[in-house]
């Protein structure tokens, strides 16, 4: 914030008066006084207007734990400094308001003029109007970490000073506006857009958060690439890759087709130093760029476990060996056929191949696979080949579960699963999937598959004690059109990606607010209820995501390669699970039973086709779930209480679901938190909850990872791509570990992303009286903080373990 102004300007009481309002009974008046004299104390004379309006906020949020409305509290006091930044004005009331609409327009014209905004957003649209549409009392809706994101990372400003142009309602139509802008009826469109992101019902992922109404709006989430072996095509790639990133772009890398170490270069005569060196090299672009000034370069790395140098690329994220032969700043995942996973359970070998002598592997999948690739295992013994290795299959799955384990890479996906069950099996082969793993596309030399995310929100559609699915239904309308609008309105930083994104227009339509949602309902996720809530939730969505993208085809037009698809073959995403079987010969497990009319999308879609490829993708949402105050994806909560750490700071996070249920029962006080901080977040240990309460507030670590496959596994059922789903694993036992991802692959679930290890600690315990709770009993295992070198110590040499954090705030690979 800007401008400096005295802090006798600037009344501490007057700031935390306004922003108790509402609130008094968690902020009494007693309380107030006392603390506005507390922060009177810490300013010195003359302090800036930031400062004072910092240290307010900070002296709030230190207060989180204990009362959760100091979210709220903190909130109003945050935008009370921001509104006086943006608007230059101390403000309250009918002038607020007036001056709020007023600054809508004054900046958005500033922004067009400076060449931020779109020039056709003054011209396409009635200012005055939207500006009068505005409802500023939907800044309320937000929660302090959630504003401070927003204000950080998502506000237009401008470039030369960092100035700030946008308020919250301002971006959110600024947002809806650049969604609209190509609309016949932008000006209707745009208030409808609006309302929809306003009332947290639907967020777009990021990159069309950042960019959308921009003049370079790069509004697409991911992108799919394969490098083919070929010296100028891998560098070609490493420009690509660049470009991509440079827009924000999430990258996943398909590198099986680079031939091994040691196989045959014909044209030197020498030997290939294979696929590590290469990814060396990736790894280094991928830390190079900055997205967008905003977010780290992030990539993932696939590489299929036939591949001969599968061993040596498990071991790329370890911290000891050869430096030139890791990639620190780089995901990696292993591409894994259904044969493997066979032979894994039935104890048999396993061949590695280098591609240049058995190319045709990479683009077969399902039973074609199997046959060719035991053809060339043939071939191999018989002396045809330069190069091949026998492995024990069950001793390569232990080695990458325990690389797993020890670094968290390499991400485990299942490649036939993802091109069994993919709608666009007529036009290519699925090759891997994206950074977050939840989009499976087709990819080629030639083409660069995107795909463009938006997750609704399922807490803001519970009323009246259940979820409401008629409101549902219309939100999902509203969401298929934005990001079916996101594919025509995006800026293409490569050749490839436009050309893809043209011919199969896919979008990602997934969901947020989950587990949100059961507390509410009062259903624990750890029980059967939530896996048929699942499955239903998600059958419902599919439903009206596949209607509508065959609506807009009516209206709109199929998409270029529709023809010949699964769509236009009748086939839709349940119809595709016993297609998986019959490949598999055995059974997936999932109950998929159709309880909705389902005959009415089937005869849309045979007479109008689809507008999309793909409708559906669960990407992870750890920033939008927190600009939306809700639980990221389909994940349970992470705890209770803990300190949630992203690039905007470090927040502490409070289940309020709980603290209300607690209240109810007279339980809520200093002793009861100071309980809950000294079990890292957990009530399970904790006699005077309830056992109902403990089930229903069970934490991530406290949910049978095995359970949360089901819920994903059910609701993959419904899904056109996939599902970026976390393993929270609370144990150390390989065993267990093992049981965990096979049943992943016997479940028929196409991906899994990060697994989920217990940190050193659980939250800061400074303030505990330890004499009275005795030392922490801290859970082993490896966690996600920053700090962690994979000792299990998450310590950075200070001598203290520090705070055991949900995501590492220096990577974005789930933001």
């Amino acid at each position: 914030m800007s401008q400096r102004t005295p802090t006798t300007t600037i009344d501490v009481r007057s700031i935390l008066d306004r922003a108790r309002t509402g609130y008094e009974t968690a902020f009494p008046e007693d309380e107030c006084e006392t603390l506005a004299s507390e922060i009177e104390r810490t300013l010195y004379d003359g302090a800036s207007t930031d400062e004072v309006y910092q240290a307010v906020t900070q002296a709030f949020s230190a207060r989180v734990e204990r009362e959760p409305a100091f979210k709220r509290i903190a909130a109003a006091a945050f935008r009370q400094g921001y509104y006086h930044e943006v608007i230059g004005e101390n403000l309250r009331g009918y002038e607020l308001d007036r001056e709020y609409r007023a600054t809508f327009i004054e900046n958005l014209e500033r922004a067009v003029e400076i060449g931020r905004l779109d020039e056709r957003l003054p011209e396409r649209f009635d200012l005055d109007d939207l500006a009068s549409y505005l409802e500023p009392d939907r800044d309320e809706r937000f929660e302090y970490m959630a504003m401070e994101t927003l204000a950080q990372r998502y506000f237009l400003k401008t470039e030369e000073n960092g100035e700030r142009l946008e308020l919250p309602q301002a971006f959110w139509m600024r947002v809806a506006m650049g969604l609209a802008v190509e609309e016949d009826d932008p000006q209707r469109r745009a208030k409808e857009f609006y309302d929809v992101l306003s009332k947290l019902e639907f967020t777009p992922s990021t990159p069309t958060l950042f960019h959308s109404g921009s003049t370079h709006p790069q509004l697409s989430s991911c992108y799919l690439t394969t490098v083919s072996d070929d010296l100028e095509h891998i560098f070609d790639s490493y420009n690509h890759h660049a470009h991509l990133s440079k827009w924000s772009g999430g990258l996943g890398n398909d590198w099986t087709n680079l031939r091994a170490s040691g196989a045959l270069i014909e044209s030197t005569g020498v030997e290939s130093t294979g696929v590590v060196p290469f990814l060396r090299i990736s790894n280094d672009v991928t830390a190079a760029i900055n997205r967008s000034g905003k977010r780290r370069g992030a990539a993932c790395a696939y590489l299929a476990c036939w591949h001969l140098d599968f061993p040596a690329f498990i071991d790329l994220k370890r911290n000891t060996g050869d430096e030139r032969r890791r990639t620190p700043d780089m995901n990696t995942a292993a591409w894994i056929p259904d044969l493997f996973m066979k032979r894994v359970e039935a104890g048999e070998e396993w061949t590695l191949f280098s591609p240049d002598e058995v190319p045709d592997l990479h683009d077969l999948s399902g039973e074609a696979f199997a046959e060719k690739y035991r053809e060339y295992e043939k071939q191999a013994e018989a002396g045809e080949f330069r190069q091949y290795e026998r492995v024990d299959a069950e001793e390569l799955w232990r080695k990458t579960l325990t690389r797993l384990f020890e670094t968290g890479h390499p991400w485990l996906t299942f490649k036939d699963p993802c091109n069994v069950r993919s709608p666009q099996d007529h036009a290519g082969t699925v090759h891997s999937s994206n950074l977050c793993t939840e989009i499976t596309l087709n990819t080629s030399e030639d083409e660069h598959a995107v795909c463009n995310l938006g997750s609704v929100n399922f807490a803001t559609h519970v009323s009246g004690g259940e979820l409401n699915h008629d409101h549902l239904a219309e939100t999902i309308e509203t969401a298929m059109r934005m990001l079916d609008n996101v594919v025509d309105l995006c800026f293409y930083p490569t050749d490839e990606a436009e050309h893809s994104n043209m011919q199969h227009r896919p979008v990602g339509l997934g969901t947020m607010g989950f587990h949100d949602a059961l507390m509410e309902l009062g259903i624990p996720m750890d029980s059967e209820d939530a896996i048929e809530k699942a499955n239903r939730w998600q059958e419902f969505v599919s439903y009206h995501a596949i209607h509508n993208s065959s609506k807009l085809a009516a209206e709109r037009g199929t998409y270029p390669s529709y023809e010949g698809s699964k769509w236009d073959r009748g086939m839709l995403p349940q119809d595709t699970v016993d297609t998986l079987e019959a490949e598999r010969g055995r059974e997936i497990p999932t109950e998929r039973e159709e309880t909705l009319d389902w005959y009415v999308v089937r005869e849309h879609v045979e007479e109008h086709g689809m507008r999309n490829s793909n409708t559906m993708a669960i990407a992870p949402t750890a920033t939008v779930s927190t600009i939306n105050g809700t639980t990221p994806s389909i994940e349970p909560m992470y705890s209770n209480l803990y300190v949630k750490s992203n690039m905007s700071g470090e927040f502490t996070v409070v289940n309020d679901h709980l603290v209300d249920d607690l209240k109810a029962l007279e339980l809520w006080d200093e002793e009861m938190v100071d309980r809950i901080k000294y079990h890292d977040g957990t009530i399970q240990e904790i006699d005077a909850v309830p056992d109902d309460l403990k089930e229903l507030y069970r934490g991530a670590f406290e949910i049978d990872p095995r359970h949360q496959l089901r819920l994903t596994a059910h609701r993959q059922t419904w899904i056109d791509q996939s599902v970026s789903h976390n393993v929270f694993f609370p144990s150390t036992d390989g065993t267990l570990l093992d049981d965990v991802y096979k049943t992943a692959w016997r479940l028929g679930l196409k991906t899994t992303y990060y697994l989920r290890t217990l940190g050193a600690s659980g939250i800061e315990k400074s303030t505990l009286d330890m004499a009275e709770y005795g030392k922490s009993q801290h859970r082993d295992g490896f966690g996600t903080d920053p700090d962690d070198d994979g000792s299990g110590d998450a310590d950075d040499g200070d001598g203290e373990t520090d705070l055991c954090t949900v995501e590492d705030p220096t990577c974005d690979a789930c933001q």
